[in-house]
Parts: C-alpha cells; sequence; structure tokens
C-alpha cells in the first residue's frame, strides 16, 4: 500500500502551534502515522460528512479528511475536546 502524503491547513498547522510543547509532539506523531494508517484503530467517521475523521490524542481531537484518489490526508482541524467541533 502506498504512503499518503499530510497535508495541513493553515489554522490547523496554527492550533498545532498553540498547544503545550509535550502535546504538540505527541499529536504530530499521530498525524505523521496518519501517512501509513489513514484509518487507524479508534478514527470515527463524522456524520454528515463523507470523508472526514475524528482521531483522539488525549483531549486533544485532529479532524482531517482522506482522499483516497489523491492518496492524501488533509488536517483541517486540531484542538481541545470541547472546542474542535465548533
Amino acid at each position: 500500500m502506498a504512503s499518503y502524503r499530510i497535508e495541513i491547513t493553515a489554522s490547523a498547522e496554527k492550533q498545532l502551534g498553540s498547544l503545550p510543547r509535550a502535546d504538540r509532539v505527541r499529536v504530530a506523531r499521530r498525524i505523521m502515522a496518519l501517512s501509513t494508517e489513514p484509518r487507524p484503530p479508534g478514527c470515527r467517521q463524522l456524520s454528515g460528512h463523507e470523508d472526514v475523521y475524528r482521531i483522539r490524542v488525549g483531549v486533544y481531537r485532529v479532524i482531517y479528511s482522506i482522499e483516497d484518489r489523491r492518496i492524501l490526508v488533509v488536517v483541517l482541524k486540531i484542538g481541545h475536546r470541547r472546542d474542535v467541533y465548533r
């Protein structure tokens, strides 16, 4: 299976940068792991969206889209679980 390319939107990159350092490293590792397994165990597809998923990383959530035809994962949002779905 081919490795997926990871793209992070500008807003998601800013959100990642605002996390505490230890959490930022943990979240970044999970995002990079999406390149080999875009639908890891525990990921959930968001209702109302065909290709949008979320993974949990502690109290943070990573919302991302998978484009299988282009072999691409686009990270849309990163944030605390109480804020990220708004």
